[in-house]
C-alpha cells in the first residue's frame, strides 16, 4: 500500500514538472516574440535553460519530452522561413541540432545525478533503518517473546506488510509473524530451502547478498537464509518489492544475531534462577537452623523440667511453655508447606460467602498464642458477607498478625479493621512498633527478606510476607504496606469477591 501511494505521488510529481515545462517554454516563445530583432541564440539560450531545470526537479523523460517541444518551437517561431517546420539556411540546421543534443545531455546528465542522489538517499535511509533495529535487539533484555518483537521491529522500521522468522523446531516450524498480513508457507517449501542454504556461502557482488534466497509461490516474496557464520538456523520471509536485496540479507545477518543473544539470554536466565534457588535454599537452610534449634531446645528443657517433682503451677508453666513452642514449631511447617504450595501453584480456591468479622476471628485462633501480651481492637463488619476462600484470606491475615506481634513492644496495642468494599474484602493491621524503613518498603514482601531493623529486633525467616502475598496472588488479590501516622507500621490485604448483606437464613 505504501509502494503505492509513493508511486502515485511520483507520477503526479512528473506530470507536474511536464506541465511546468510546456508551459515555461509557451511563455518564453510567446515573450520573445514580441521583442522586434531577438537574436535567436538569446532564445535558444533561455529555452536551453527550461530543460535544464526541468531536468533538475524531474525525471528524464519529462525533461526529454520538454526538450523535443522546445526545440520544435525554436524552430517554427525563430528560425526562417517562419511558421513553418522547414529550415532555409545550413547553418540553422546546425543550431536546432546542436541545441536538441545540448537539451538531451543535459537532461541525462541532470537524471543522472538525480538518480546517484536518490540511490545515495535510499542506502544512507537503509543504513539507519538497520542500525535503528540493532538498536532494538539491543534494547531487548527478556528471551520471552523476543523475536516475535523483533518481527514487528522489521516490519515497522521497514514498512513491510508480510514478514515472517521462520525457525525450525522439534514439532515442525515455527513462524513469528511480524506484518499485518500473516505468511503462510508450505514446511516442505521451507525444508528445502533451509536444506539449500546449507553449507553455501558464496557472494553475489551485483546483488551485494549471499546466495541462497528463493522466491516464495506467489512470486511475491523471497526467503532469505539467516546464517550463524557459515551454518543456516533458519529463514526469513519477507514481501519487499521496495527493499535492496543486499539491505534484506544484512537484516537476516541482524535477526541471525538477535536469535543468537535471545538464546544467550535464556540461558543466563535458567543460570540466574539456579543461582537464586541455590541463594534461597542457603538462606532457608541457615534460617531453619535457628527458628528450629530454638523450640526444640526449649522443649527438650520443659519435658526434662516435667520429669522431675514440681509444684502443680510449674507443671502448668513448663507444659505450656512445651505447647507454645510445639504451635511455633507447626507455624514454622506450616509455612514450609504454604511455600511449596505456592511455588508449585498448587493452591486450591474454595469460595464461600463469610463476613469480615468471621475472617479476623479465624486468622486470630491461628496465632493466638503469638498475640498474648498485646491488646487487640478489632473493627470488623458483621453485616456484609463477601464470596472468598475464607482460609486463604484468614492465612495471609495471621501472617501479619504475627508480624504486628513480633515487632510491637509487648502491651501495645495491634488495631484491625475489616470492612467489604466494591471490590471485595478490605483488611488493615496496624502497629505500634518501629515502623518501615523507607528504601526498604519495596523489598518487604521477598522471600526471606528481613530489613537491618527487623534483624535485630527479632529473629525470623522472613517468609511471612512472602507467604502472604503469594496466597493473595492465588486468588487476585493484592497487599501493600506503609508507615502508619502515629504509629508503626500498617499493612492492608484485597481479597476480590462479590459481597452480599447478611440473610436471616445465614
Amino acid at each position: 500500500m505504501a509502494s503505492k501511494t509513493m508511486t502515485r505521488r511520483t507520477r503526479a510529481h512528473d506530470v507536474m514538472v511536464l506541465v511546468g515545462g510546456l508551459a515555461a517554454t509557451a511563455a518564453i516563445v510567446a515573450i520573445f516574440r514580441s521583442i522586434p530583432g531577438i537574436v535567436p541564440t538569446t532564445v535558444g539560450l533561455a529555452l536551453l535553460l527550461v530543460v535544464l531545470v526541468t531536468a533538475t526537479l524531474g525525471r528524464l523523460w519529462t525533461s526529454c519530452v520538454v526538450a523535443v517541444v522546445a526545440t520544435a518551437a525554436f524552430n517554427f517561431h525563430f528560425f526562417p522561413p517562419l511558421g513553418t517546420f522547414s529550415i532555409a539556411e545550413p547553418q540553422n540546421w546546425v543550431a536546432v541540432i546542436a541545441f536538441l543534443i545540448a537539451a538531451v545531455i543535459a537532461s541525462q546528465l541532470s537524471a543522472a545525478a538525480q538518480a546517484r542522489t536518490r540511490e545515495a538517499i535510499a542506502r544512507r535511509n537503509e543504513v539507519t533503518r538497520l542500525f535503528d533495529l540493532t538498536c532494538d535487539v539491543l534494547l531487548t533484555t527478556e528471551a520471552t517473546g523476543a523475536i516475535d518483537a523483533l518481527a514487528r521491529h522489521i516490519a515497522r522500521r521497514f514498512e513491510l506488510s508480510r514478514i515472517a522468522v521462520c525457525l525450525p523446531g522439534e514439532n515442525g516450524w515455527r513462524l513469528h509473524q511480524g506484518g499485518g498480513q500473516e505468511v503462510r508457507l508450505d514446511p516442505d517449501l521451507l525444508n528445502t530451502a533451509l536444506a539449500g542454504a546449507r553449507g553455501i556461502t558464496e557472494f553475489d557482488a551485483r546483488q551485494r547478498t549471499r546466495v541462497g534466497h528463493i522466491g516464495m509461490p506467489d512470486g511475491a516474496g523471497i526467503l532469505i537464509p539467516l546464517r550463524h557464520g557459515t551454518h543456516a538456523i533458519g529463514l526469513l520471509a519477507v514481501d519487499a518489492p521496495r527493499v535492496d536485496r543486499g539491505t534484506l540479507d544484512a537484516v537476516a545477518g541482524v535477526v541471525a544475531i538477535a536469535i543468537e543473544r535471545t538464546e544467550l539470554l535464556t540461558e543466563r536466565e535458567a543460570a540466574e534462577r539456579v543461582h537464586q534457588r541455590a541463594e534461597l535454599a542457603a538462606t532457608l537452610l541457615a534460617s531453619l537452623s535457628h527458628d528450629l534449634k530454638t523450640p526444640l531446645t526449649a522443649i527438650r528443657v520443659a519435658i526434662e523440667n516435667l520429669r522431675g517433682e514440681l509444684e502443680s503451677d510449674e507443671r502448668r508453666t513448663q507444659a505450656s511453655a512445651a505447647i507454645t513452642e510445639l504451635d511455633r514449631l507447626n507455624r514454622l511447617f506450616q509455612d514450609i508447606l504454604d511455600m511449596a504450595r505456592i511455588d508449585a501453584a498448587a493452591i486450591q480456591v474454595e469460595r464461600q460467602w463469610v463476613t469480615p468479622s468471621d475472617v479476623v476471628d479465624a486468622a486470630v485462633a491461628q496465632v493466638r498464642h503469638t498475640l498474648d501480651g498485646h491488646a487487640l481492637r478489632i473493627d470488623a463488619d458483621g453485616d456484609i458477607t463477601v464470596e472468598i476462600d475464607p482460609r486463604v484470606a484468614s492465612a495471609a491475615l495471621s501472617h501479619l498478625l504475627e508480624n504486628a506481634a513480633r515487632y510491637s513492644p509487648a502491651g501495645r496495642e495491634i488495631a484491625i479493621e475489616a470492612c467489604t468494599e466494591l471490590d471485595g474484602l478490605r483488611i488493615s493491621v496496624t502497629d505500634h512498633g518501629p515502623g518501615l524503613d523507607p528504601h526498604e518498603l519495596e523489598h518487604v514482601f521477598e522471600r526471606f527478606f528481613r530489613g537491618q531493623q527487623a534483624r535485630r529486633l527479632a529473629p525470623g525467616t522472613g517468609m511471612g510476607l512472602a507467604i502472604t502475598r503469594g496466597l493473595l496472588d492465588a486468588v487476585g488479590g493484592r497487599v501493600w504496606a506503609e508507615n502508619a501516622a502515629g504509629a508503626g507500621a500498617r499493612f492492608t490485604i484485597v481479597v476480590p469477591g462479590r459481597t452480599r448483606a447478611v440473610t436471616p437464613q445465614q
